[in-house]
């Protein structure tokens, strides 16, 4: 991760705004959709990156900062809305001993007191749970809610009045208004009781007690959960009427007193030294409690003082959650199976003898790539040491017999599934099947990109279509057989869904397309690499498309026939390659380089790609490729596009300039002519600054575009 210190202002505007969406992507799946797909563990790092970068750059602070927010949105919700009379804060984390004297340090320092005041804390276990306030009035409970987004949340009642922990009348003088807010979670014993009940009835299984205890409580039929043993723990109160006790711990006791439940791991301490010693011992018991819990949470007690502390933007400053490391355990290493994704990448997963963390059954762990395997020197029969980080995503974190003497994983160098090449590139981490069009782990997706609007742009042919067509088998030989579905036509006309009129309709916008675009055409076929502008770039040099396979064939010659020198620099090599490629390739764009000529040269290297291109050439003509150009201001000028472009993609700014007589770069240099510059643009605007190139915005563009007509 690049030091702040050697950041830009452009750089970390960027950044903020990466983390920004980030984080609140990551928000909704954690509190809405309850399928978080990150560990808490990476989730917190996101969130001190961002928290670092507005500490150093205070005006760059974004009006949607994930420090100014809590949870996550309920606007797609079936439950109704419910706007909280006080809003449900989050908390801060530490994540050492040392950021929790520096809590109790800042506490001192706001309130003015002596560095040997003592400044008594409550310490509690954290619940990994669902947030929830229950409001009672004149004792008796008349609504329950989510904590949502902190402001609004989801009217849960009727489900929480099955919650027997929960009373509907607090016992004792209870104020007359008076919020009890904790969390809803589900025991370890009865979420394992829950997963063997759905698995027999091949329902839903739940990854975790969390995710359960959300999906069990944000039911729009409350009998649904009634039937899921749901349990309450109260750690805090919302909007009162009367706060009859001085201090939090007294608060905590009158509560309980009132028939609600609260942690018995609940106590007051006079140091940090007995706070932390206290943190200890629930880590130390973590594994044996009855819930999930994944961190200790500290709130300075007098409750005068936590009036005087106040709040920040998302959290109190007299509170704080003392995080826990990531859970672990040992097991074996059974087996090593290599899954295949929708873009070809070889993902190894490992095959474990079942093991319990974090309260979870964790039998299968991604291994990520070939070098993580290498990294960690992993064979099947090895002993690993594997943890849930956050207690969502499990990982090897340690090989306990690596220095067994066994023979190292060999990772496949052809592709489980259809039998072609496995290749990474240079520089690249990822292996990757070559197969494409032809390998079943593909196809679904790269038959959609194909007919997708850049590339071949099919009318009516769409995902479900795709889906339905592949599961007949009538796409089995890849996108040639798209211009042979018509001899499927009575087939087509007896199935659901399909009319004559819809059958008619689709089967004319492939024909129309037998003379494809050749640019299209090779965009659509998803060879690494070639992207829109690519593929205009090429075959502006190559010309016709048909001459593709040879000219890859010469590349493939090339690059065998000149390996590397003997004491040749990575830079000369590199230039040495580019030169040769370019002038087989007859193109000086700077989009091509060794690693497009390489990927060309690697996907007519598989005779399956060879035998589906000429399949495909049996059924299309694509007319000679040739690139109509208007007259325009920007006629024979070098553009670069920098920033976000908000109208319009990269690549369609691209093939504006080019169909304006404009050459579209990469980088900015002292031939650049123009630069058209978006939010957030950086580096490549101070160059253009320091070197006196004219600079325009995407408006100034679009009136060169539309004048050119």
């Amino acid at each position: 991760m690049t030091e702040i210190e050697s950041l830009s202002e452009a750089d970390v505007a960027n950044e903020l705004m990466r983390l920004a969406k980030a984080i609140a992507h990551h928000n909704r799946l954690y509190h809405a959709d309850d399928s978080p797909e990150i560990s808490d563990a990476d989730y917190d790092a996101l969130v001190r990156r961002n928290t670092a970068l507005e500490e150093a750059f205070p005006h760059l602070v974004r009006a949607d900062s994930p420090n100014k927010l809590v949870g996550a949105a309920v606007e797609a919700s079936p439950l109704a809305k419910v706007t909280h009379a006080q809003r449900m804060m989050s908390l801060d984390n530490a994540f050492a001993d040392d950021d929790v004297a520096e809590f109790v340090a800042r506490v001192r320092r706001f309130l003015n007191l002596s560095e040997d005041a003592s400044v008594a804390l409550t310490a509690e276990d954290k619940i990994d749970g669902l947030s929830c306030s229950l409001r009672f009035e004149q004792g008796v409970l008349v609504q329950a809610a989510t904590r949502g987004d902190g402001s609004v949340g989801e009217d849960v009642t009727p489900n929480v009045r099955t919650i027997a922990d929960i009373p509907e009348r607090l016992s004792g003088n209870a104020p007359d208004i008076f919020e009890i807010r904790g969390e809803i979670y589900m025991a370890k014993a009865d979420f394992a009781a829950l997963n063997a009940a759905q698995q027999k009835a091949d329902a839903k299984v739940f990854a975790n007690p969390r995710n359960a205890a959300a999906g069990s409580l944000r039911q729009k039929d409350a009998s649904i959960t009634a039937a899921r043993p749901l349990r309450f723990l109260a750690h805090g109160w919302g909007e009162v009427s009367d706060v009859p006790a001085a201090s939090q711990y007294d608060m905590m006791r009158l509560i309980e007193s009132w028939g609600v439940p609260v942690s018995p791991l609940l106590g007051r301490f006079d140091s940090v030294g007995d706070v932390l010693e206290h943190y200890r011992d629930i880590e130390a018991r973590r594994a044996e409690l009855p819930y999930d819990i994944d961190g200790v949470v500290y709130k300075v007690d007098r409750l005068d003082w936590q009036a005087r502390l106040g709040f920040v933007a998302k959290a109190p400053r007299w509170a704080i959650a003392h995080k826990f490391p990531a859970e672990r355990a040992q097991t074996t290493l059974e087996a090593i199976d290599i899954q295949v994704g929708r873009t070809g990448k070889l993902t190894p997963v490992g095959r474990l003898t079942p093991v319990t963390v974090g309260g979870v059954v964790v039998s299968n762990v991604t291994l990520h790539n070939r070098d993580e395997i290498g990294r960690l020197g992993v064979r099947p029969g090895d002993r690993v040491v594997v943890q849930r980080a956050g207690d969502v995503i499990p990982q090897v974190v340690e090989n306990l017999t690596r220095d067994e003497d066994r023979d190292p994983y060999a990772f496949p160098d052809h592709c489980p599934v259809c039998g072609s090449e496995a290749v990474a590139e240079e520089g690249e981490v990822d292996v990757r099947c070559t197969g494409g069009l032809i390998c079943a782990a593909q196809k679904f997706e790269r038959l959609r990109h194909f007919v997708s609007r850049g590339a071949l742009d099919i009318e009516g042919l769409g995902e479900k279509s795709i889906a339905e067509f592949l599961e007949l088998g009538w796409l089995d030989k890849g996108p040639a057989d798209i211009f042979r579905l018509h001899r499927h036509r009575d087939e087509l006309l007896a199935r659901e869904g399909w009319k004559e009129k819809s059958v008619d309709n689709l089967f004319a916008a492939i024909e129309a397309k037998r003379q494809p675009d050749a640019a299209r055409l090779l965009f659509g076929l998803g060879i690494r690499h070639i992207g829109a502008v690519t593929a205009r770039d090429l075959l502006k040099g190559v010309g016709d498309i048909a001459l593709l396979p040879a000219k890859a064939a010469e590349i493939n010659a090339y690059v065998e026939a000149h390996p590397r020198a003997e004491g040749e620099s990575d830079g000369k090599y590199a230039a040495r390659r580019m030169e040769a490629i370019k002038a087989i390739l007859d193109v000086r764009a700077d989009g091509i380089g060794p690693a497009v000529a390489e990927a060309l040269g690697d996907f007519f290297h598989e005779p399956h790609n060879r035998a589906l291109w000429d399949d495909l050439f049996a059924e299309v003509s694509p007319p000679p490729f040739v690139v109509e150009t208007r007259d325009s201001e920007v006629s024979g000028m070098t553009v670069v596009f920098t920033g976000k472009l908000e109208t319009m993609s990269r690549d369609e700014a691209k093939a504006q300039a080019e169909a304006l007589g404009a050459k579209a770069a990469g980088s900015v240099s002292a031939k650049t002519d123009l630069v058209v510059a978006g939010p957030g643009a950086g580096s490549k605007l101070k160059q253009a600054a320091a070197l006196g190139i004219r600079v325009i915005d995407e408006a100034e563009w679009a009136a060169i575009v539309v004048a050119a007509g």
